[in-house]
C-alpha cells in the first residue's frame, strides 16, 4: 500500500490494467479516423456509421471511467462523468481535460445519439471534440503512468 499526501492508505495503481485500457482506446481512436469525413449527408445515407460512432465513443468513455476508478483519489466517484474530476484531483489529467471530457450536456456518446435524427449536422463537432479529448487523455494518462513510480 502506497500513503497519500493526505496520509490516507491507498491500494497500489494497477498499472497493467490501466495500459491495456490506454491500448483499446488508441485503437478506437484510430477506429474514429479511420471513418473519414463526417457530415449529415453521409450519417443520413449510411445509419450504420452513426451507430459505429456513438459506441466507439460510449466505449471510450467506458474505459477512460475505468481508468479513473483506478487514479489513487482515495475515494470511488459514484458516476462516471465524475471519475474525470477523481482522475484530476490525482493529477492523471488537468482540470482543462476534466472538462471536455464531462461536457455540461452530458457524455459525447449521448450528444451523437440524441443529434443524430434531429441535429446531424452537429456530430461532426461532437466527434471532432471528443477524438481531440480522447487523443489527449490518452497523452496525459500515459505521461503519468511512466512518471509515477509505483509498482504494478
Amino acid at each position: 500500500m502506497t500513503t497519500s499526501s493526505a496520509g490516507a492508505a491507498q491500494l497500489p495503481v494497477d498499472r497493467a490494467s490501466i495500459e491495456h485500457r490506454l491500448i483499446t482506446m488508441r485503437k478506437s481512436v484510430g477506429q474514429l479516423d479511420s471513418l473519414g469525413a463526417l457530415d449529415s449527408a453521409r450519417l443520413a445515407a449510411d445509419p450504420g456509421t452513426g451507430l459505429v460512432i456513438e459506441r466507439i465513443l460510449a466505449l471510450l468513455y467506458d474505459l477512460a471511467a475505468a481508468i479513473d476508478r483506478a487514479a489513487p483519489s482515495g475515494r470511488q466517484p459514484g458516476i462516471p462523468a465524475a471519475s474525470f474530476g477523481a482522475a484530476e484531483k490525482a493529477g492523471m489529467i488537468d482540470a482543462e481535460l476534466a472538462t471536455v471530457l464531462a461536457p455540461a450536456e452530458g457524455p459525447h456518446h449521448v450528444l451523437v445519439q440524441l443529434c443524430l435524427d434531429t441535429e446531424p449536422e452537429k456530430v461532426p463537432v461532437i466527434v471532432d471534440a471528443a477524438r481531440s479529448g480522447y487523443r489527449e487523455y490518452i497523452r496525459q494518462v500515459t505521461d503519468w503512468i511512466t512518471a509515477d513510480p509505483g509498482e504494478s
